[in-house]
């Protein structure tokens, strides 16, 4: 194989796909499904300035940063897309995004869905998969039965998932759409679709 032939193999860049959702849809056991069932994904951790909830690790589920920390990045325009969600910041790591798709490998991107607007602007050959409840009913009973919030970040978080879910269907961009009603269904068609992507 000549210096030609290997360009050309490593020309081709990796896909991104992002994954949204209101809070209590169910993406985060989607995506674990999805990260177990694919092997070889990258999963793009995201900086936040909120609290680590029990059992998650810096570097493995966020980078967990102080706001002072967080502001800092934005000022050296270390991230593709950043938004104040929740009263916390979150944000995508843009370094880290390049280096991947440089090597060929494939990325899932968890972006809110003001947030993937931006990182469209960015990345405009993102595709994008939006995860939703059946309804903001069942919506509330996923995030009671948590039982890690208070009954305020709940009400807030109802009330912000109504909107969420109106501005992605009426102004994002998303190529795919799970109604997530039954886990196993909402399994085997995330890992359909993921897999038509990335064969493609």
């Amino acid at each position: 194989m000549n210096n030609s032939d290997t360009a050309g193999i490593n020309s081709k860049k990796g896909k991104i796909i992002v994954f949204s959702a209101p809070s209590g849809a169910g993406k985060t056991t989607l995506l674990d499904y999805l990260r177990f069932s694919i092997p070889g994904l990258v999963y793009s951790i995201s900086a936040t300035t909120r609290s680590p909830r029990p059992g998650e690790l810096n570097g493995e589920h966020y980078f967990f940063l102080s706001e002072e920390e967080f502001r800092k990045k934005i000022e050296e325009d270390g991230f593709a897309e950043w938004q104040m969600v929740h009263g916390n910041y979150y944000g995508t790591p843009r370094s880290f995004i390049d280096e991947t798709i440089a090597q060929g490998v494939n990325i899932i991107m968890d972006i809110d869905v003001f947030g993937k607007k931006k990182f469209d602007a960015v990345y405009p050959d993102a595709l994008g998969i939006l995860i939703l409840p059946p309804d903001l009913e069942q919506l509330e009973q996923r995030l009671r039965m948590r039982k890690t919030e208070s009954e305020e970040a709940i009400n807030r978080r109802l009330t912000n998932a109504s909107v969420e879910m109106n501005y992605a269907i009426c102004e994002g961009k998303y190529e795919y759409r799970i109604i997530n009603n039954d886990l196993e269904r909402a399994q085997q068609e995330v890992l359909e679709i993921v897999r038509s992507i990335i064969e493609s």
